[in-house]
């Protein structure tokens, strides 16, 4: 069965920081790129970071750009997204989503782990 189960979400000030984290299984992971996308309250799904399946290829949204760093460890099946610099305006659910490399679509997708950036 495969799994990505995300962790690390919670409530943070304006300029704080969160990490979260995207643990995987039931699939070969170093086999697949990976992103992090959020969708905030009454607004369609965007994407936040990408990261190719061996790690030497990364790309953010302008938006996170500076401020969020994606990184992985293939022996720990994980991703992770450190998020510094927090604004009211990144409060979203995230989630990770995995693919095949140059496929068009992402096949697996975690349930979300809630961000909220608030004082």
């Amino acid at each position: 069965e495969v799994q990505l189960v995300e962790s690390g979400g919670g409530l943070v000030q304006p300029g704080g920081s969160l990490r979260l984290s995207c643990a995987a299984s039931g699939f070969t992971f170093g086999s697949h790129d990976m992103s992090w996308v959020r969708q905030a309250p009454g607004k369609e799904r965007d994407f936040v970071a990408f990261i190719s399946m061996s790690g030497g290829t990364t790309s953010y949204a302008d938006s996170v750009k500076g401020r969020f760093t994606i990184s992985r460890d293939n022996a720990k099946n994980t991703v992770y997204l450190q998020m510094n610099s927090l604004k009211p305006e990144d409060t979203a659910v995230y989630y990770c989503a995995g693919r095949a490399p140059f496929a068009s679509e992402y096949e697996y997708w975690g349930q979300g782990t809630q961000v909220t950036v608030s004082s």
